[in-house]
């Protein structure tokens, strides 16, 4: 894609980019800034733009990531330093600290849940659980888009059935993993 063409197509989509930013931010200033680092790093890379690909989704991502990684680093950064003295606190009985014992044990079932799915549906699941894209999980195993979509669907409906057969419906797990 020409730079002339590229600048058409941004130029384009600005105002579902700014809305889209808004939607995310829910402020204008920070929507804006938002806006600002999105078309940057579109310049900057879009020579990473494969043509014949959705434009629209590929700068949506873009956006998407931005905030998500500023988010990350504002949350990393607003510890606060607390220098009161705690005593009244050491006997109030007012802050329950668990343990995580429950969560890992959780945790290991719905693992082994996943490790019994037969492979064939196994294998595209844990790819696009870890992040891997339908098309790149297509790429990677030769196998059709379609097929990769099905299975990743089957693999889910599968793990759905497991659950419900061993904590019963969705909402009771919930509820047991909130006490």
């Amino acid at each position: 894609m020409s730079t002339k063409d590229f600048q058409v197509h941004f130029s384009n989509l600005t105002p579902s980019l700014n809305s889209f930013a808004y939607n995310l931010t829910k402020n204008r200033e920070e929507a804006e800034d938002l806006y600002q680092e999105t078309a940057f790093r579109a310049y900057t890379n879009r020579d990473k733009f494969n043509p014949g690909t959705n434009f629209k989704a590929w700068l949506f991502t873009i956006m998407k990531n931005i905030f998500i990684n500023n988010y990350r680093r504002r949350s990393k950064m607003s510890t606060i330093m607390d220098s009161t003295d705690n005593n009244y606190y050491i006997n109030s009985g007012a802050n329950k600290i668990g343990n995580g014992g429950e969560a890992s044990i959780l945790n290991q079932e719905l693992t082994g849940m996943i490790e019994s799915l037969d492979d064939e549906i196994k294998k595209p699941f844990m790819m696009h659980f870890t992040g891997f894209k339908y098309q790149e999980i297509a790429d990677q195993l030769m196998l059709p888009l379609g097929t990769v979509k099905s299975r990743i669907f089957f693999a889910r409906k599968a793990l759905k059935n497991l659950v419900q057969k061993s904590y019963g419906s969705y909402e009771s797990l919930r509820a047991g993993m909130a006490v």
